[in-house]
């Protein structure tokens, strides 16, 4: 298939998640009339190595024909993953495709997630992904361990989806008043993905000197685009204030700036967008700088 620059960019692997990320997916691919693609990352190290310097402990050529062995179960263990990969391909395609997606394309990659989406970005307007993937659900985390790293590797939006699929009607943006929110209103103003729908946005936090007329301005863009919009402003503390605006006006899409201080700040004092993601706990289209 031939690539086009503004591809929906659905990453998957082979967890239960898989096909609620293909129906958000499917459904951003329509809004945005765009090409949608599957991309099924296989991680070169997830096999189980073998730890311990043998050479010491075997003979010259029984070191040799356990190389050559565990090479040959290598390339059995890869042959497997390919194929099961390609089949679980196949029934996502088959599933936006009966979503009415018009253009659907899947892909195979090695390597390592952050890495390989970075790479496919210049071509990509959507990412979309789960809150957990299979990794996630063997410990019982609410987030995946990649996420913030894949989101920070990356300088589209990403669309990071909740476990069940509900079809986007009332959106909640996270408005602080900061150059990434208010290109983000200007985003939703002009593009199709969200057309339609009521916006309601809340500004929490430390009251600013101007706090309410950012929000006027951000209303009356979004409103001269069509948009209902209704307002709130908050001095609660914003994980606090947003999951509670969530819960009081049954949003089911959270749009948010996201990791705007370094890995090692949020390392040393907490991530606020890995706090909102996990107490929010609807799915969240998080803006990048």
């Amino acid at each position: 298939m031939k690539k086009d620059n503004h591809i929906v960019l659905a990453c998957v692997d082979q967890s239960s998640v898989a096909t609620t990320v293909a129906s958000y997916a499917a459904w951003a691919a329509r809004r945005l009339a765009a090409p949608l693609e599957f991309l099924h990352v296989i991680d070169r190290h997830s096999d189980i190595a073998l730890d311990q310097d043998l050479s010491g402990t075997i003979g010259l050529n029984a070191q040799e024909n356990l190389l050559n062995q565990l090479s040959d179960e290598d390339e059995v263990r890869s042959r497997q993953r390919r194929e099961a990969g390609r089949i679980f391909l196949n029934q996502l395609r088959e599933q936006a495709l009966a979503a009415g997606v018009a253009s659907v394309d899947v892909r195979q990659r090695h390597g390592g997630i952050e890495e390989t989406l970075s790479e496919q970005q210049s071509e990509v307007r959507l990412f979309v992904l789960g809150r957990r993937g299979a990794s996630a659900k063997t410990v019982q985390r609410a987030l995946g361990s990649n996420l913030e790293w894949v989101v920070r590797s990356v300088s589209r939006p990403t669309l990071v989806v909740s476990e069940r699929y509900t079809e986007p009607s009332r959106v909640l943006l996270a408005f602080d008043g900061s150059g990434v929110t208010r290109r983000g209103v200007e985003m939703i103003a002009t593009s199709p993905l969200l057309k339609g729908l009521p916006i309601h946005i809340v500004m929490a936090g430390k009251a600013q000197a101007h706090s309410a007329k950012l929000v006027d301005n951000a209303q009356a863009v979004l409103t001269a685009a069509g948009f209902s919009v209704t307002t709130d402003v908050s001095t609660e503390a914003p994980e606090v204030a947003i999951p509670q605006a969530v819960k009081d006006q049954q949003i089911d899409l959270l749009v948010m700036g996201s990791y705007s201080h370094s890995p090692l700040r949020a390392w040393l004092f907490g991530s606020k967008t890995t706090e909102l993601l996990r107490s929010a706990k609807v799915s969240t289209l998080l803006l990048r700088r």
